[in-house]
């Protein structure tokens, strides 16, 4: 299987290249409104509006999830009947003449993107736990000022329509090698992550010098969750490229949407010099912590009665048995905007494989 990824420098509003319903998934991270390092990627969007922030936060804050409310829309017509979209989001606070107030994007998006149609189904807490000494807000240690501080985020998930169906041999097929782990499954669809964010400062891009961007493991996880192998993936606000990247370690094609042309020329250098290795890197470990835990079973007896077939080691259910992880074999540069992904089998010595007997 190769797999084909390809980038737009664009606003994600208007998205004619993308077929309707041809998107299986969309996992995305948009700029947040009322969080000031996104100012000015909202202002260059507004119409006959204030470049000003105005004393009215409120009307402020809607008219930035106007600009959003367009790219859901989009997303929703590019997204296959049963697609997923996942939005990793974050509420702001801020204060403006001596008023204090939360501004709760997540909800904003909720209640626009189910009144497109889209279902929601539960949602993850993405908690990014801060440990520093003046993390409260307001008034110290006196009431009654004080404030909670935010050390989470959201990622929102929702879906178009009915579960997605599987009719024929060969979809059910693709659907068994693209399962997960039994232990997987009990961290991934857990409702609470616990892991911190990746820096997202970037050499030669002054003006979007920030911090805050979702780390691999975010897209990764969601891409295997909610997808299988040879769907599409869309994010259309690619950043510095995560989900990209994530596909291409999934065996999924990828389609990236980013306005910023840094930041487009950030992902393309990314992809270039990160190699196949370090991607496969990121497999091997999934690899090994299975054969850790297969190893854990065996220490405290516990019966594992599964085999995979690709690897020979024990799983916990039947639907382990078909799971296939493949290497990345090459990334060729197909075009300015395009590059496409060449996979293979990994191949291990019958030792390492053979403590989960």
């Amino acid at each position: 299987m190769n797999t084909k990824h390809t980038l737009f420098n664009k606003s994600s509003c208007d998205l004619p290249e993308i077929k309707n319903e041809s998107v299986a998934l969309i996992v995305t991270s948009p700029p947040y409104p009322i969080i000031e390092m996104w100012d000015e990627s909202f202002k260059s969007q507004l119409d006959n509006y204030t470049k000003k922030i105005p004393s009215d936060l409120y009307l402020y804050f809607e008219e930035m999830h106007k600009i959003l409310d367009r790219v859901w829309k989009e997303m929703y017509r590019v997204l296959i009947p049963g697609g997923i979209m996942c939005v990793n989001i974050g509420d702001a606070t801020k204060t403006i003449n001596n008023k204090f107030c939360l501004y709760s994007n997540h909800s904003r998006i909720l209640s626009y993107c189910i009144s497109l149609g889209f279902d929601n189904l539960p949602n993850i807490i993405w908690r990014k736990q801060t440990n520093a000494p003046n993390k409260f807000m307001g008034s110290g240690m006196l009431p009654v000022g004080a404030y909670v501080t935010l050390e989470h985020e959201y990622i929102l998930i929702f879906r178009k329509g009915a579960k997605r169906e599987f009719k024929n041999e060969t979809e059910k097929q693709i659907r068994r090698e693209s399962a997960f782990f039994w232990e997987e499954r009990n961290v991934w669809f857990s409702d609470i992550w616990n892991f911190n964010g990746t820096s997202q400062r970037i050499k030669n891009i002054e003006s979007r010098n920030r911090s805050g961007a979702f780390p691999f493991e975010l897209p990764y996880r969601l891409i295997n969750m909610y997808s299988v192998k040879g769907d599409t993936v869309l994010d259309p606000f690619l950043g510095t490229g995560s989900t990209m990247l994530a596909a291409m370690s999934s065996e999924r094609n990828s389609i990236g949407v980013e306005i910023d042309k840094e930041y487009i020329e950030h992902i393309k250098s990314s992809i270039d010099d990160y190699t196949h290795i370090q991607l496969n890197d990121y497999l091997e470990k999934r690899i090994m912590n299975h054969i850790g835990f297969v190893n854990e079973c065996n220490i405290n007896h516990n019966k594992l009665n599964s085999v995979n077939k690709q690897f020979g080691f024990k799983v916990k259910s039947s639907q382990e048995a078909d799971i296939r992880i493949n290497y990345l074999n090459k990334i060729t540069k197909s075009g300015d905007f395009e590059y496409s992904v060449s996979y293979s089998e990994p191949k291990y010595e019958q030792s390492i494989l053979s403590c989960s007997d």
